[in-house]
């Protein structure tokens, strides 16, 4: 094999303009330098709805029980017997209240929640476990004193060791009582499912590259420089840089931070454009939006479901979304996301 070079057959100073030379590049980078900068986040393949059968009950409904000390034994005394008939003579008394190991709390609520079990065991659609788990809360409600649920007409028993012994000898009557008002209900609860290569993404791991694109330094953000898709997006970086609300930011470029959303019968990829980790400990997910679409409200609602996955399973924090339809929005998000506390105010956004 061989090669011709194309000057045999054409003039090399046939003329011609030169090729432009190369646009100048920025290389973007994560800083090793600005790791207290981190910004993490969990990678979910999806969010399930799980739905499980669960034990509840309308306190507000249930009338309160009286446990009258008058009618229940608290000591007992014990004769042998004799030519079929008891000796008095040699009786020997018990004191149930010496007896407090027997009568600790939780071993009370243990049998009483077992008692329950037994009641409930054929009428409940789950399995044993978590039976007994949800019977043993729904018991240590109802017997506290807090739930005002027990009528005790003595204050001699209405507090301490009395008032364990009296609820124990009236076990059978407490479960009658509770168990009434038991109703299963199916609950639905949202489970985040991890992609198993990569659970946890991180502005760390963001690999070195290349933009020809208008960027500017960053001064809060792990990653060197923000690249304007828009002017919106550099204004938005100024703005976290100088904010005092926030003291971390990423856009999300080649950083891999997506939520999948379902649209036109297909599973998509949604890239939200900043992760800006508030003074006050919470993560705020921005989207910025010039103008509104029913697949804009798609994404959004897969967003607020990726949140609410994440919040629900815990370990990554508080984290808050929202959307900025024009740029003087953006402050006002930021400040709304410091001020508020409640998860439920936190989702103020246009839908």
């Amino acid at each position: 094999m061989f090669g011709v070079p194309l000057s045999v057959f054409v003039d090399a100073d046939d003329g011609g303009d030169p090729p432009p030379p190369p646009k100048p590049s920025t290389q973007i980078e994560s800083l090793a330098s600005r790791n207290e900068l981190e910004v993490r986040w969990p990678n979910l393949l999806r969010v399930d709805t799980v739905v499980k059968p669960t034990l509840a009950v309308a306190w507000s409904s249930v009338p309160a029980l009286r446990l009258d000390p008058a009618l229940t034994p608290i000591s007992a005394e014990l004769a042998p017997a004799v030519g079929g008939a008891t000796d008095l003579g040699k009786t020997t008394s018990i004191d149930l209240e010496k007896l407090p190991e027997d009568f600790r709390a939780q071993r009370i609520i243990f049998q009483a929640a077992r008692k329950a079990f037994d009641q409930m065991s054929g009428r409940f659609k789950g399995n044993r476990e978590y039976l007994v788990f949800q019977l043993i809360r729904l018991v240590e409600q109802f017997i506290s004193p807090q739930a005002n649920k027990l009528e005790i007409p003595s204050l001699y028993h209405s507090d301490g060791l009395r008032r364990r012994i009296l609820i124990a000898l009236n076990a059978d009557l407490v479960v009658q009582h509770l168990v009434k008002h038991v109703e299963q209900q199916n609950v639905a609860s949202i489970e985040p499912v991890f992609d198993p290569e990569q659970p946890i993404g991180s502005t760390r791991s963001m690999r070195t590259w290349y933009s020809t694109k208008g960027n500017q330094p960053t001064k809060k953000s792990q990653i060197s420089h923000v690249v304007g898709d828009s002017s919106w997006e550099i204004y938005a970086a100024n703005i976290f840089d100088s904010s005092e609300l926030v003291s971390a930011y990423a856009k999300n470029d080649h950083l891999g931070f997506q939520i999948y959303y379902l649209w036109g019968g297909s599973r998509r990829r949604f890239l939200p454009d900043f992760m800006v980790r508030l003074t006050n400990g919470k993560t705020l997910v921005l989207e910025i939006k010039g103008e509104d679409s029913p697949q804009n409200v798609a994404k959004r609602d897969a967003l607020k479901l990726w949140v609410d996955a994440v919040n629900a399973k815990g370990g990554f924090g508080q984290w808050c979304w929202d959307v900025a339809f024009e740029p003087v929005h953006i402050q006002d998000i930021l400040r709304r996301h410091s001020s508020l506390v409640d998860d439920e105010l936190v989702q103020l956004s246009s839908r």
